[in-house]
């Protein structure tokens, strides 16, 4: 495996943070999303204000995984009422995990959910929960590996696209 670090991301990061985030989800989402619906989805998701009110928030946390002096990923990952559905009772959310394209297949991805699961367990969470999009194959591969199993599912919505996520549970 690649040799990395993690570094807790803070509001002196979220020009960084705002790049890889808008980088990796258009790469990961483009193929499946008309171009003003991406386009408006990477503006106000993705909009600085809105990420240092994330960064901030007591009960979301965000991490990136170095490799050497660039961010090769980002994890964040929520507890409590910044969970995006309350899925499953004391449980630990991730709502983001992203590798840039060249990182991938490393083993970085696992370092990046092995790190959530550490958390989960460190403060003695039930469960860790994340949605996936229906047609992301590869990434519902990635997590049944990882004992991850479909409980429900909900619209993720970008622009106005209404897309389905498969919502995937861990008991830990």
């Amino acid at each position: 495996m690649t040799e990395y670090t993690i570094k807790n991301v803070t509001t002196d990061d979220v020009k960084e943070l705002q790049a890889i985030s808008r980088e990796t989800f258009k790469k990961t989402f483009d193929a499946y999303t008309a171009p003003d619906d991406m386009a408006r989805f990477l503006k106000e998701d993705y909009d600085t204000t809105k990420l240092i009110n994330e960064i901030n928030n007591p009960n979301s946390r965000f991490f990136f995984l170095m490799v050497k002096d660039e961010v090769a990923g980002y994890l964040k990952v929520n507890v409590g009422d910044a969970q995006t559905e309350d899925l499953k009772p004391n449980a630990l959310e991730v709502e983001r995990i992203y590798l840039r394209e060249k990182f991938q297949h490393q083993g970085l991805g696992l370092a990046l959910i092995k790190l959530a699961e550490k958390l989960a367990r460190e403060e003695n969470k039930d469960y860790m929960w994340l949605g996936v999009y229906e047609k992301n194959i590869v990434a519902q591969k990635f997590y049944a590996k990882d004992d991850f199993e479909r409980v429900s599912q909900h619209v993720f919505q970008v622009g106005d696209d209404a897309q389905t996520d498969y919502l995937l549970a861990k008991k830990l």
